[in-house]
């Protein structure tokens, strides 16, 4: 089974995707990871010194060539499905599970950790403007996400994407 995790930055695609991973047996390919081991350089420094565009196209051959694999759970950039047809190529070679998370959650998990001045889109000194930046993320991208075989709203575990991911093959 491939099954291809996509949301929101903070939505939980790592996390989940890991465990689901685990538990399904098969590998786990985190996209982002993928890109930066083969470009050998970090996302926000691709974004930085050759834009978003030149990311977006290292991406969409990193997706294709990953997902050459005959199963996996991968762990896709935001980003991810709204460029260079990604999301019908994904729907096409495997499912595609959106987990759906509340923006007020995101921000929760972010002002923990701080990681959101990590990523390229999300870099704000002001934690304030976070969830505006989401909010406009997730209205630029929800029309891709929404293609998604498989809705998962506000999964917190492993069980409950699981549950969601079955309940979906059987229905």
């Amino acid at each position: 089974m491939k099954v291809y995790l996509i949301g929101l930055p903070g939505s939980g695609k790592s996390t989940l995707g890991k465990q689901l991973a685990d538990e399904l047996t098969v590998p786990f390919i985190d996209l982002d990871q993928a890109i930066e081991q083969e470009s050998g350089k970090s996302v926000p420094a691709i974004f930085s010194e050759q834009g978003e565009e030149y990311f977006r196209s290292l991406e969409a051959v990193a997706l294709r060539q990953r997902s050459k694999a005959a199963a996996f759970v991968m762990a896709c950039g935001g980003g991810t499905p709204c460029f260079h047809d990604n999301m019908e190529f994904m729907n096409a070679s495997g499912k595609t599970v959106f987990l759906d998370v509340p923006v007020s959650e995101i921000v929760k998990r972010f002002s923990r950790t701080q990681e959101y001045k990590l990523r390229p889109l999300l870099n704000e000194s002001d934690p304030e403007k976070l969830s505006g930046k989401l909010e406009d993320l997730l209205k630029k991208r929800l029309l891709f996400y929404q293609q998604a075989a498989v809705t998962v709203t506000g999964a917190r575990s492993v069980t409950e994407l699981l549950t969601a991911l079955k309940r979906k093959s059987n229905g």
